[in-house]
């Protein structure tokens, strides 16, 4: 049985988990030990974060909900990085402002 920490987060990037956003996220969860995996309906199909390939499958749109769950030793933290990530619109609001 994995006791599974779970959380979500809307999806604001004007791109949705595009292939830089999905890059970021998969970068990040292969830094936890933790399984992680996210769905777009807390009632899955839940998929590998740790794929990049899976994750871009996904399709995410902007405005949509980004269910993400881990289980494993560093599991809260994973969750709580990847939801912070998303937040952030996946690292690139300061790229688009300094170039714009």
């Amino acid at each position: 049985m994995n006791d599974w920490i779970s959380g979500s987060v809307v999806i604001t990037h004007e791109v949705g988990l595009h292939a830089r956003p999905s890059v970021n996220l998969t970068k990040l969860a292969k830094g936890f030990a933790a399984a992680v995996e996210v769905a777009g309906d807390p009632a899955g199909p839940w998929i590998d974060a740790k794929s990049i390939v899976k994750v871009m499958a996904m399709k995410a749109k902007q405005s949509s909900t980004l269910h993400v769950r881990a289980a494993g030793a560093d599991a809260a933290a994973a969750v709580a990085a990847l939801v912070a990530l998303v937040q952030r619109n996946f690292e690139e609001s300061a790229a688009h402002a300094a170039s714009g």
